[in-house]
């Protein structure tokens, strides 16, 4: 089977194509491309996958799901990744897998012995995160993604070294927008991912999807959306501006 994963939630456009038989570990990436320059992802997704297809000689209806970043994360970038999911998934007569994006990143680590604490930035001084283990070779979710402010996250992660935790991974664009304010708030063991393992990858979304189709989660084109946890700005400043007197007038 194939499955052809999407990623496009944060700065990195990323797809990959994953080849195996089940279960997930004992499939392979037979191609994988990322790229966070100076282009929007609608300039860069669909020539990226079309690349991967030609390269690989596959074509839209070899997959067997398309998996996509479901959220949160970028909203113009959610939107773009999820339309192009849909749009491949209903020529295709194929279903989507929608992977969470803080598990996705939390991936990159996986194996590691520490609590991987993927960060992404979403303004308004909150971040998109989450807590991550591995377990018995199993990712488990210690804290599952939210919007919140740095403290909060940093509190949690202090009573989960408390515990029992060899210490933190901190990954993400999150991770570096907050470096400094992490080593002055971070009393327990913490360190940073390297550049290499630092930003979302769709390779790492191709395999937790190729698990997920294993136990029947996925949807259809039709029924996928993007998880966004907030609302846009646009939608805030709407709602601010909606008068319902106006309406009933």
């Amino acid at each position: 089977m194939k499955i052809l994963a999407i990623d496009s939630s944060g700065l990195v456009a990323s797809a990959a194509i994953w080849e195996g038989e089940l279960p997930a570990n004992e499939g392979r990436i037979l191609a994988v491309s990322s790229t966070d320059y100076k282009k929007t992802h609608s300039q860069t997704l669909l020539p990226m996958i079309d690349h991967l297809c030609r390269d690989t000689d596959c074509k839209a209806d070899d997959f067997d799901a398309v998996a996509v970043s479901v959220g949160p994360g970028s909203f113009t970038g959610l939107r773009i990744g999820s339309a192009t999911a849909k749009a491949i998934a209903l020529v295709s007569d194929i279903p989507v897998i929608e992977v969470p994006t803080l598990m996705g990143l939390a991936y990159n680590f996986w194996g590691s012995d520490r609590l991987v604490c993927p960060l992404m930035d979403a303004r308004r001084n909150q971040v998109y995160t989450g807590l991550y283990a591995f377990e018995n070779g199993d990712m488990v979710t210690v804290k599952d993604q939210t919007a919140t402010g740095l403290d909060e996250i940093l509190d949690a992660v202090r009573k989960e070294c408390e515990k029992k935790c060899k210490g933190v991974i901190f990954l993400g664009d999150g991770a570096d927008a907050y470096r400094e304010e992490i080593k002055k708030l971070a009393d327990f063991d913490h360190v940073f991912a390297p550049p290499h393992l630092n930003r979302q990858d769709a390779s790492g979304v191709a395999v937790i999807a190729a698990g997920m189709y294993r136990e029947g989660k996925t949807v259809s084109a039709d029924d996928h959306k993007p998880v966004y946890l907030r609302t846009s700005q646009a939608e805030r400043e709407g709602a601010k501006n909606f008068d319902l007197r106006s309406v009933n007038s």
